[in-house]
């Protein structure tokens, strides 16, 4: 029996493109979320390409289109890029200060799964507080 479905749900796994959206963190927190999801790859999937602005206050997180139009996560925004400004591939280190490529797509491959994420940052959250009331 053959079957067609069509699965319009956004493709975690899809190579990164022009037109991928992006979540915003606190350096902190996104780092955290960075080691919680590369620690959990097996069961979850991998962390896609991070971006890291040039004075290491924020991590940026591609994610798959259509991300933002659902993404409430406080402490942190979601916006849709529309390939706006965004080089893929580019196998040049920034310049001092400029942003750059904390996780470069050709070293990760795919985009995060925004499932995943929501969780790591929660969990990198909790630790952050854990580890900020043990002061």
């Amino acid at each position: 029996m053959e079957t067609t479905a069509t699965n319009t749900a956004p493709e975690p796994c899809a190579a990164p493109g022009p037109d991928l959206d992006l979540v915003t963190v606190p350096a902190r927190q996104g780092l955290e979320a960075v080691d919680i999801i590369r620690r959990g790859a097996d069961r979850t999937g991998p962390v896609g390409p991070v971006l890291h602005d040039g004075s290491g206050d924020t991590l940026g997180f591609l994610v798959p289109p259509g991300t933002a139009d659902a993404w409430d996560l406080p402490g942190s925004a979601c916006t849709q890029t529309d390939g706006r400004g965004m080089r893929f591939g580019d196998a040049v280190s920034p310049a001092a200060g400029a942003t750059g490529w904390l996780l470069p797509p050709e070293a990760v491959g795919p985009v995060t799964d925004p499932e995943v994420l929501r969780a790591a940052l929660g969990e990198a959250a909790r630790l952050i507080e854990a580890a900020d009331n043990c002061r």
